[in-house]
């Protein structure tokens, strides 16, 4: 009987991205503490810079509601974190599990398996979100909903941000081990401190402000508290952080192929067999 011909899309074997989803909700099913990024995290976020912003607004000190941005800052910036640490972590499961080696003698591509814990992570991040809206909602009264639809394009460019940090942060383990893991949470942390998630870009020392327009996580952020002051969505910025994710997200991928490259010609895979 004739085999039936693999389901395609963009290349992609689409049982293989399956499989990957498959074997990683079995992964984060086993483990309660896997659900702590997904589900604590979220709650404790929102919990610590709501009550910053509730405290400003006791205080007088800002002519704009302190609360309502903390919570909405909080909300992207996990956009932001859900997405990075998904994929980044989703990769680091295998070199803990010591399953690398496995994956590397399948017919599995790289951009499979990388379609796959995105997948998972598109999944984990909409959980997420759902928890720091409820306890936005629950302890502060604060409707996420009531932004409107025109932080959806904001979302989308923040979670592309968020991949393209994990696959730097691939490269680098691929390259240097896992004493580069740090990178997963170091490099979103300093990612996000620049990217004003919390305050805007004139808050920033001066001479850090350069990189943070550069980043196009900053421009992000900037259009979503344009949209919470009751102003049209700024299209024009969310097009200077697609022009930046056009340089950058290339360049990641161009750099994982090299890391993965350099990877399998100099037998790094026995560090994690």
């Amino acid at each position: 009987m004739a085999l039936r011909s693999p389901r395609r899309f963009f290349g992609l074997d689409l049982r293989r991205v399956g499989a990957v989803v498959r074997r990683h909700v079995y992964v984060q099913q086993r483990g309660w503490h896997r659900w702590f990024d997904v589900a604590v995290w979220p709650v404790v976020d929102t919990v610590i810079w709501g009550s910053i912003g509730v405290f400003v607004d006791q205080q007088g000190g800002a002519s704009r509601s302190g609360a309502a941005y903390m919570l909405v800052g909080i909300l992207l910036m996990h956009v932001l974190y859900q997405s990075n640490i998904a994929v980044s972590t989703g990769f680091m499961e295998e070199t803990w599990s010591r399953n690398l080696l496995n994956f590397m003698v399948t017919p599995l591509r790289p951009a499979e398996y990388v379609a796959g814990v995105m997948v998972l992570g598109v999944a984990k991040l909409a959980f997420g979100l759902g928890m720091v809206a409820l306890t936005a909602f629950t302890l502060y009264s604060f409707n996420v909903l009531e932004v409107g639809w025109a932080v959806v394009p904001v979302i989308g460019v923040l979670m592309l941000v968020g991949w393209c940090i994990a696959l730097y942060v691939i490269s680098f383990v691929l390259r240097f081990g896992n004493g580069a893991e740090i990178l997963a949470w170091g490099v979103l942390f300093v990612v996000v401190a620049l990217s004003g998630a919390f305050y805007p870009v004139d808050a920033i020392p001066s001479a850090l402000q350069p990189l943070s327009q550069a980043l196009p996580s900053t421009h992000a952020f900037e259009a979503a508290r344009v949209v919470l002051d009751g102003r049209p969505l700024p299209w024009e910025r969310l097009g200077y952080a697609l022009a930046g994710l056009a340089v950058l997200i290339p360049l990641a991928v161009a750099y994982l192929r090299h890391m993965l490259d350099v990877f399998q010609r100099r037998g790094f895979i026995t560090r994690y067999s």
